[in-house]
């Protein structure tokens, strides 16, 4: 990993409340793979789940997400990489992806739009200590 990407590792790590730091770093590895917020988002527009994805930009409740519809959009090799990454099962990835993206993404779009700099994730990161 990158100077950047333990920066930005820690900051969400903080942002997500305290000890999330591997959580933080799953986050991290998904958002760079997928081109940033905008790529997470279209990931999920593109697997059928916008409105799921929508209800996290938006400033209303978060819409819950299941394990198996993470893998399904993510794809299960790419979970079954990253869970490699981390040392864990791609089902406990995938469950833990479930549990916090939707939290993730409500911090990152405070003001329930995606910025237009979310390309940048230094940005979009930094600006969630706002």
């Amino acid at each position: 990993m990158s100077l950047f990407d333990d920066v930005a590792g820690a900051v969400m790590g903080k942002v997500m409340g305290g000890n999330q730091g591997g959580m933080a770093q799953v986050a991290m590895e998904m958002f760079n793979q997928h081109g940033g917020l905008n790529g997470v988002l279209d990931k999920f527009k593109q697997g059928g789940l916008g409105e799921l994805a929508a209800s996290w930009v938006g400033t209303g409740a978060n819409l819950p997400i299941s394990a198996e519809q993470i893998s399904n959009v993510l794809g299960s090799g790419a979970i079954a990489e990253m869970a490699a990454k981390f040392g864990i099962t791609p089902e406990v990835l995938s469950n833990q992806i479930a549990q916090h993206l939707p939290g993730v993404i409500d911090k990152m779009t405070p003001n329930g739009e995606v910025g237009a700099d979310s390309g940048n994730l230094l940005s979009t990161v930094l600006g969630m200590l706002k």
